[in-house]
């Protein structure tokens, strides 16, 4: 029989995991699935959190009923792990607990903290340092909080009895019993504690942030030898041979392996990494130094421009204010205006990422009139999509990179053809969806493929045809929506501080 890998995808909504089949062609090919959805607490204005022991039990019953659903432990040959990225968990050494819920990337509760040391003038030397400006979206000051917030960890982190990690970094502590606290250089690369460039910790960003070097977890490659899971859990013991936060799992899977390529994904967030080769770009505007992926020594670097709130936004007009009853009949709704209608919605519901990196701001809408529906609520909803992700292709432009040809999606949102017809428009852009959407799952499974010596090279095979949207709007419409979208921005950001 083929050997399957088995991908592990713990995103910020859900948690789950695929079975992948390694074909004769080199290609990988999902033949079971296992999805359960992660509950969000919200316990202040900003601040958003999950119980780090729901995703360690919601990923071993996906793993179990992937593996039954494949075909048995025999199968499986290797695990890759993607996660979502930034989000920061502290746990006991000694008994594996954890000892407060999880911070996620969303969270904004250490902004007085970024933005002190802005004040104090640190950010020019940190984002030189590691790509990063100072935001309290990266994981530094994440454990720095949760080292004060539970009473005696800073002294017990110093003698190494606590752990702190992002989710890959937990997931692999529990899969291997305890016997491996380690983290992949993607991860690693997003806390505002690694250098970017030789890809280790550093000890004076260490201090900057008061996080203890001792509690953080090894770097290694994303393809390789990472640990290897507790018999007992499976079965039998699999070796875990591939490791990548999901968007940089995302342009693995894509197979964005050249500088030039690009790809965003649309999620809870929406995330534009493009591939800047074999040495590090320093952006001029705004958008984030990163790792795109590190192999065999070498590494692939990338800008990424990152917006907080894409899917999310679909979510509250469904959940929130309960104007769709899915997110499916966002598409309709949209699609009965003609245009519009001057509404637009600015989803800052946890702060604006780049290019304005604004984490005060929270949502607006803007140019409500009687005339203004549901319907135009949720046109907006997805319209604001494409206006950010304009502004994220903008940047990079600013930053010397060449226009994209093709830009490269994934994610839920993009089962919407109007959404991704107006992010074409908007962007003039062709945007192309592959048939398989599961990006950061089959990124994920490749490294692993990769590190377990499965496949000779990170290059996708036997993929199908993609969809595709063409840009067909002219130029003086596209200029007349950008223009409103910009006044709604800065009216928002103008909003969060007065």
């Amino acid at each position: 029989m083929t050997t399957c890998i088995l991908a592990i995808d713990q995103g910020t909504t859900s948690t789950r995991a695929i079975a992948f089949e390694l074909r004769d062609d080199g290609g990988l090919h999902p033949v079971a699935i296992s999805q359960i959805a992660l509950q969000q607490h919200f316990p202040a204005s900003g601040w958003v959190e999950h119980d780090a022991d729901e995703i360690w039990t919601a990923t071993l019953q996906t793993c179990r009923e992937v593996i039954a659903k494949a075909g048995g432990i025999g199968r499986f040959s290797a695990v890759g792990i993607t996660n979502q990225r930034e989000t920061a968990v502290i746990w006991d050494a000694a008994t594996g607990e954890p000892l407060h819920h999880a911070i996620v990337w969303q969270d904004r509760r250490t902004a007085d903290v970024t933005d002190r040391l802005k004040a104090e003038g640190h950010e020019t030397a940190v984002q030189s340092a590691t790509g990063l400006i100072l935001d309290p979206y990266f994981s530094a000051t994440k454990f720095a909080w949760l080292l004060d917030a539970v009473p005696g960890a800073r002294e017990r982190a110093d003698r190494r009895e606590v752990l702190l990690g992002t989710i890959e970094t937990w997931l692999i502590w529990k899969l291997t019993g305890g016997a491996a606290h380690v983290t992949d250089a993607t991860n690693a690369s997003r806390t505002s504690l690694m250098d970017l460039k030789d890809r280790v910790w550093r000890d004076d960003l260490c201090a900057l942030f008061r996080v203890p070097r001792g509690a953080l977890p090894d770097i290694r490659e994303c393809a390789g030898e990472l640990g290897q899971t507790e018999a007992g859990l499976f079965g039998r013991a699999l070796q875990i041979t591939g490791s990548a936060g999901d968007q940089q799992a995302a342009l693995v899977g894509h197979g964005a392996l050249k500088a030039g390529d690009a790809k965003i994904t649309y999620g809870t967030g929406a995330f534009l990494v493009a591939n800047v080769g074999p040495a590090p770009v320093a952006s001029t505007s705004r958008l984030l130094g990163t790792l795109g992926y590190a192999v065999d020594g070498e590494a692939a670097y990338a800008l990424e421009g990152s917006i907080f709130s894409a899917g999310s936004a679909i979510q509250w007009l469904r959940d929130g204010v309960g104007m769709i009853a899915d997110s499916r009949g966002s598409e309709a709704l949209a699609q009965g205006l003609k245009d519009n209608g001057g509404v637009y919605l600015v989803p800052g519901f946890t702060g604006l990422g780049a290019p304005w990196w604004e984490p005060e701001a929270r949502g607006a809408i803007i140019g409500l009139t009687r005339d203004s529906t549901p319907a135009h609520f949720v046109r907006a909803g997805l319209e604001a999509l494409a206006y950010q992700t304009r502004d994220l292709l903008d940047a990079l432009a600013a930053d010397g990179a060449p226009r994209l040809g093709v830009l490269k999606v994934d994610g839920g949102v993009t089962a919407n053809a109007f959404a991704m017809q107006f992010v074409a428009d908007i962007c003039d852009v062709t945007v192309e969806r592959p048939a398989f959407q599961e990006m950061t799952a089959l990124g994920a499974a490749r490294l692993a493929a990769y590190g377990a010596g499965l496949i000779d090279d990170l290059k996708p095979r036997g993929d199908e045809a993609p969809a595709v949207w063409t840009p067909r709007m002219d130029a003086g419409e596209r200029e007349r929506l950008l223009g409103g979208w910009r006044r709604a921005v800065r009216a928002a950001i103008v909003a969060a501080h007065d």
